[in-house]
């Protein structure tokens, strides 16, 4: 028999068992945090760099027309966050055409040059003509990123959930696909998940579920289907808590990548007793 005290010492040293997991690796870039945020709809700067670093993110993107504009609340958001501590994914927000797309791609490369990142080529490419539900256009995206990629550009698209857009995008060189769950900033959550689950099933670069999540359990949700990353932006700044929200969302990301690789129980029509039926003392 053990001793209660031998008992405590051997359980203390028991840890439970984590699934490994690799780091996110993007166009040859490692980041250890699978959430990316946004710099959009806070209400001010010193709230954005609260909920941004208890989100514990590494990569943050901005609107290069929002750094261009001198509206007010907008001047100064490249310096509003230390670049030393994020990755700058710029993004071409605004942009109806794929030519005024890639012209905002090539003044964020040299925005990412001014803000200390020589060799940032990163690009988030979105082209959306659609003003009313802010749906990506497929034939706009497909033209740019074709033009970014030749000029050396790590491009990551933004794109509904078209498992064969996203192929296509694949081939011609993106080093992501970034699948909508629903609307930006629609809070309507995994709307398009049986097109995502494809989109990932099929995708040999990361794919990124960007737009649309609400809330921390949808964030898990994404992540349990097996997508690589996600990008948050309007459920952490329009909270009322936005700081609490982003530590949340950080908090779900993590989860829901552990409970991808560590594989779920299947799905059964019938109850299945946690204890054995059998040896039961009568």
């Amino acid at each position: 028999m053990i001793a209660s005290s031998s008992l405590f010492t051997l359980t203390s040293q028991i840890t439970p068992a984590e699934p490994s997991d690799a780091l996110l690796e993007i166009a040859g870039r490692k980041f250890r945090s699978r959430l990316m945020t946004g710099s959009g709809k806070y209400a001010n700067f010193e709230m954005m760099r609260q909920a941004i670093a208890a989100s514990g993110c590494e990569i943050v993107t901005v609107a290069v027309r929002r750094v261009q504009t001198n509206a007010a609340g907008h001047e100064g958001l490249g310096e509003a966050i230390d670049w030393t501590k994020y990755w700058l994914l710029p993004n071409t927000a605004g942009c109806q055409t794929a030519e005024e797309a890639v012209r905002v791609a090539r003044l964020g490369r040299e925005m990412a040059k001014i803000l200390g990142q020589e060799d940032n080529n990163f690009v988030k490419l979105e082209v959306i003509p659609d003003l009313k539900y802010l749906l990506p256009d497929p034939l706009g995206t497909c033209k740019a990123a074709e033009q970014l990629v030749k000029e050396g550009f790590a491009v990551l698209p933004y794109i509904n959930a078209d498992p064969r857009l996203a192929k296509t995008l694949e081939e011609i060189g993106c080093v992501t696909v970034m699948p909508l769950g629903s609307p930006i900033g629609s809070g309507q959550g995994l709307n398009n998940a049986a097109n995502i689950r494809i989109i990932i099933e099929e995708a040999k670069v990361p794919v990124v579920v960007d737009a649309g999540i609400g809330v921390p359990s949808e964030a898990a949700a994404a992540m349990e289907l097996g997508a690589d990353a996600l990008l948050v932006n309007t459920a952490i700044a329009c909270a009322n808590n936005p700081v609490a929200m982003g530590r949340a969302m950080g908090m779900a990301t993590e989860a829901g990548r552990a409970a991808y690789l560590s594989g779920r129980i299947p799905i059964k029509v019938y109850a299945s007793a946690s204890s054995p039926l059998t040896g039961l003392v009568s």
